[in-house]
């Protein structure tokens, strides 16, 4: 569906932007990982990426949640930006991470400035974009051309293009064009990206943030981005074969196309929707690149926030500068986000202790892919060998899932989990390998960001990409821990993947629908996914909607009621079931407050 364009820079279109580029940077986030060659071949840009945007736009939607909470109406423009700046830099992640970061603040120093004339028209964001180009441009020790900082430069030289002409859909739109023309050029300009034959990875997340500026003035989404190098681009350049350690998107630490699952010695008959998402390769750095610090590069990756002033932060750089590479330090007014690549950890954390007060210390081996964190040190007991984590829509359902031994997230009715709390179930549960079930189509890129991380702790992960509780418990039932994991994953995958699911809800509002338009109150029949029955009474519709599944065959219907639903609902489907559909077994949970009615699987 198209966005609705907002008309000029106010808050809402702040927080329309974050919503935009989170949904963008969440599916691209495997194919940015894929072709992440430079400074390191880690394999984590998109991840970072997204897991910085995850962070701003959580920021942004807790101000317009507190103003609502206190009845003080829509936010002001310079509260929604500062959000935005402050969201990002104290989640920002990795290189990418952090520059994106600077980005944002930059602009956030032009949106929310004091002036008597708001910077909300095209003018303005002309000025914000030439101000996060070169405020990244500044953070960056040693700027590399090619990367994602010649890419925010022939952003904010497009813009300005325009000539005080346009509005800002305008505005944005010559932005993107701009980057996406040179982000085709970084391989010609960066010969590890020539070499490789990708685009730079820091760059095509930036595209897709502008992209996102553009659909959010304009409605509309822009072209997809190609990724791989144009031979035009990239003339002179050797070939992907030349670049050991360069990962194409086939070789990408943890990116699943939905052509194959990604299972070593097994091979999985699954659904097209769910393909399981398995990696368990630690980062290596790129071993083959004569001209920049990739090569022999530092063994680690040093993050953390610092509070200090502005005379202390030039020390820092000084310090660390001469200690390692890939420096990067942004924020300000009193509060810092420093990244490092350096093989001394230790001396860079030092640094920072000298310069003020370092806190979340984030210390990454390039060579094992192991993370350390301080005051954070594993649990000394064994861990088990394999678990499982599942995101559950209600208490009843919460519990049947633990009775199978699964560690649960529960998410509330309009607040899915964010990345980090999938994360802390991930450590909950204390395994060596884990198979994590987000159950939500619109929690695939939450969960795949939380992998990423996990897996970047030493934890093997696999991520099923579960539409529905119902097939999060087909998976389940068929889950055997003795068995090799990538045998369980396949079983679990293809027991997903084998089951429809439907569910029974009421309209909030009035819509437009795959089966017409609906009223506020029609109660709603979607199947996998899709409105298939408008109805005006829950049991008749979920009735007509199992009808319809059931018309596919099947063998096992699996019903989950949320408290809202009739109670004679269950009653009424199993006769129906038992009197129209020979040898189909029915099985009844409750399901407690999961915001729909009626959950329905079919296996």
């Amino acid at each position: 569906m198209a966005q609705v364009p907002q008309t000029f820079f106010d808050a809402l279109a702040v927080r329309t932007w974050c919503g935009l580029a989170l949904r963008a940077l969440g599916r691209a986030r495997e194919e940015i990982d894929a072709i992440n060659v430079y400074p390191v071949a880690d394999g984590d840009t998109g991840t970072n990426l997204y897991l910085t945007a995850e962070s701003a736009a959580a920021a942004v939607e807790a101000v317009f949640e507190a103003h609502i909470a206190h009845d003080l109406g829509k936010p002001a423009l310079a509260d929604a930006a500062r959000a935005m700046a402050h969201g990002a830099l104290i989640g920002a992640r990795g290189n990418s991470g952090t520059i994106l970061a600077q980005l944002l603040r930059g602009m956030a120093q032009v949106l929310a400035a004091d002036s008597e004339t708001p910077h909300t028209d095209g003018e303005g964001l002309r000025l914000a974009l030439r101000q996060a180009a070169d405020s990244a441009r500044q953070a960056v020790a040693h700027p590399v051309e090619g990367t994602v900082l010649t890419v925010a430069s022939a952003a904010a030289d497009a813009a300005e293009r325009t000539d005080g002409d346009g509005d800002c859909g305008t505005v944005a739109r010559a932005a993107y064009d701009g980057a996406r023309a040179a982000l085709a050029e970084t391989p010609a300009r960066l010969a590890v990206l020539g070499r490789a034959g990708v685009v730079d990875a820091g760059g095509r997340g930036l595209v897709a943030v502008l992209a996102a500026l553009v659909e959010t003035f304009t409605g509309e989404t822009p072209r997809a981005v190609p990724v791989a190098a144009d031979p035009e681009h990239a003339r002179g350049a050797a070939g992907p074969e030349h670049a050991r350690g360069a990962a194409g998107p086939e070789h990408a630490r943890g990116a699943a196309g939905p052509e194959h699952a990604r299972v070593a010695g097994a091979t999985a008959v699954t659904s097209p929707e769910i393909v399981a998402e398995v990696s368990d390769v630690p980062a290596t750095p790129l071993d083959e690149c004569a001209d920049g610090p990739e090569t022999g590069g530092p063994a680690f990756e040093v993050i953390y926030l610092l509070e200090a002033d502005d005379t202390a932060v030039a020390r820092l750089r000084e310090r660390l500068d001469g200690l390692g590479e890939s420096l990067v330090v942004v924020g300000g007014d009193g509060l810092w986000n420093v990244h490092v690549h350096v093989d001394d950890a230790g001396a860079a954390v030092e640094a920072g202790v000298e310069a003020g007060r370092p806190y979340r210390i984030r210390i990454t081996h390039f060579g094992v892919g192991d993370v350390h964190t301080t005051g954070a040190e594993r649990p000394p007991r064994e861990r088990a060998q394999r678990a499982v984590v599942a995101v559950v829509p209600g208490e009843g359902l919460a519990g049947l899932y633990a009775e199978a031994g699964a560690t649960t997230v529960l998410a509330r009715p309009g607040e899915p989990p964010a990345s980090g709390e999938l994360v802390q179930a991930v450590r909950r549960a204390h395994a060596r390998e884990v198979v994590l079930l987000p159950n939500d189509a619109d929690l695939r890129h939450t969960a795949a960001a939380a992998a990423e991380q996990a897996r970047a702790e030493g934890i093997r992960v696999a991520l099923i990409p579960t539409r529905s509780a119902v097939q999060g418990i087909a998976a389940l039932a068929v889950h055997e821990p003795e068995r090799r994991f990538d045998e369980d994953v396949v079983q679990m995958t293809s027991a997903a993947g084998a089951t429809r699911h439907a569910e029974v809800v009421v309209a909030e509002r009035q819509s437009w629908t795959m089966a017409g338009i609906c009223q506020a109150g029609d109660v709603l029949g979607l199947i996998d996914g899709d409105v298939a029955v408008i109805g005006t009474d829950v049991t008749a519709t979920a009735e007509s909607v199992l009808d319809r599944m059931l018309s596919a065959g099947g063998e096992l219907v699996t019903l989950v009621l949320g408290d809202e639903a009739p109670e004679t609902v269950a009653d009424h489907l199993e006769t129906r079931v038992r009197e129209a559909y020979l040898a189909v077994d029915t099985v009844v949970y409750r399901g407690g407050r999961q915001g729909a009615v009626l959950l329905i699987g079919v296996e």
